[in-house]
């Protein structure tokens, strides 16, 4: 499997983009379309990841401070997942924060996704506010 990681540039890389986030993270809690979407949007540092012509990875990054970026919407296609594709667009997503002056990266990680990021270098520094009344987190962060 090919993947290509890139950032989506056109109206319908954006549909595709932004429909995988709410399908992985917003669907699953009866959340409507739109929630999908902060006021972030036009300032972050967008990625996705394609296979075979298929968004199958997402991820975004927006500044806090000037040193503080925050990750942000991490999803994976749930039969791409377990493959590399959330690690590349993470790294991707680092990379570029890092060039524009981030010295850390803070991220609100769901329970389950916890060992994804501490496999990457994120330290547990705390509680995160629970989404949907359910979905626990905890405040992660990585120097870079």
């Amino acid at each position: 499997m090919r993947v290509k990681i890139g950032q989506p540039e056109t109206g319908e890389d954006f549909e595709e983009y932004y429909d995988l986030r709410w399908r992985i993270l917003r669907k699953p809690w009866n959340q409507p379309k739109g929630t999908q979407r902060d006021e972030h949007e036009n300032r972050a540092i967008h990625i996705m990841a394609r296979a075979n012509d298929k968004v199958v990875g997402v991820g975004r990054a927006h500044f806090n401070s000037g040193e503080e970026a925050q990750i942000r919407y991490m999803a994976v296609e749930t039969e791409y997942q377990g493959k590399g594709i959330g690690s590349a667009v993470l790294r991707e997503l680092e990379r570029r924060a890092r060039e524009k002056g981030a010295r850390y990266v803070v991220v609100n990680a769901r329970e389950n996704a916890i060992e994804f990021y501490e496999k990457s270098g994120y330290k547990i520094i705390g509680e995160a506010p629970t989404l949907f009344s359910c979905v626990r987190q905890r405040k992660m962060r990585k120097e870079l």
